[in-house]
């Protein structure tokens, strides 16, 4: 006589192809789009990359995990970080107009000036998410969170007269979204998830949407690897509006990227 004993709890989560921790890093290439305006008033748009002859191309370092907190392993945190950090040095063909966030004259930077421009722009993410749909082979889950954008633009012009000028805020992004698991075959996962946000507060618009999606392979017990495509738009519009901590920036900000991650992966 054979008796079949049911799964304990144990059992299942020992089993689960849902794993309790995760740590990632990797390799993101990306082509950026960045374009911004100065100023409320007369600022003029200035593309980085065709103005300032800041390159479109990037290759940037990126870490994040993410923890499953109860022992269903349908409640998740996750963190993630990489940044763009960029320089350049041109020889301007159109005036840029720059209004200072606290007020007083406007820089003007004419044609045919010597800029030298730095961007820098570091991507927080912190996502909960539940998990209401999961079984052995797909997990399902809906998602809140927040992005913390920190973005900077510093421009030196030399000449006759040396001019500097810079922009920068620092405000939260929070998103709402879904992402998907699924387990395609032994060892071979799918991973997907899309995130939307769009505020309107005082003076301050700002909207953003991000798609991502990964195959994963995990040859071993706590070993995987990935290769995944991301896609980010962000558009903000600010008057620099100061019941917004770390919010001084006066004029448009959009950037974009579409990018390839490579990345390995360790998990318990």
């Amino acid at each position: 006589l054979v008796t079949v004993q049911p799964l304990m709890a144990d059992d299942y989560t020992n089993n689960s192809p849902w794993k309790k921790l995760s740590l990632d890093a990797g390799a993101f290439l990306s082509i950026t789009n960045t374009s911004l305006r100065f100023g409320s008033g007369v600022g003029v748009s200035v593309d980085l990359e065709e103005a300032l002859g800041m390159d479109m191309e990037n290759s940037v370092y990126r870490l994040g995990g993410y923890w499953r907190f109860t022992n269903n392993r349908r409640h998740r945190l996750d963190l993630s970080w990489f940044s763009f950090y960029r320089t350049a040095d041109k020889k301007i063909t159109d005036q840029i107009v720059i209004e200072p966030p606290g007020g007083g004259e406007d820089i003007i930077i004419d044609p045919g000036t010597e800029v030298k421009s730095k961007f820098n722009l570091d991507i927080y993410q912190l996502n909960y998410s539940y998990s209401f749909i999961q079984d052995e082979r797909l997990d399902i889950a809906a998602q809140v969170g927040l992005y913390i954008m920190p973005i900077s633009l510093s421009l030196t012009a030399t000449g006759l007269v040396e001019t500097e000028g810079d922009q920068n805020f620092t405000a939260p992004l929070p998103v709402i979204g879904l992402r998907l698991d699924l387990l395609i075959a032994p060892k071979w996962y799918l991973r997907t998830g899309a995130q939307a946000f769009y505020v309107e507060y005082s003076d301050y618009t700002g909207s953003l949407l991000n798609f991502r999606s990964a195959i994963e392979y995990d040859p071993w017990q706590h070993v995987g690897f990935g290769l995944g495509f991301d896609a980010l738009r962000l558009q903000v519009q600010a008057d620099g509006d100061e019941s917004i901590p770390g919010m001084d920036l006066r004029g448009n900000v959009a950037f974009g990227y579409t990018g390839i991650l490579l990345y390995g992966r360790v998990f318990f």
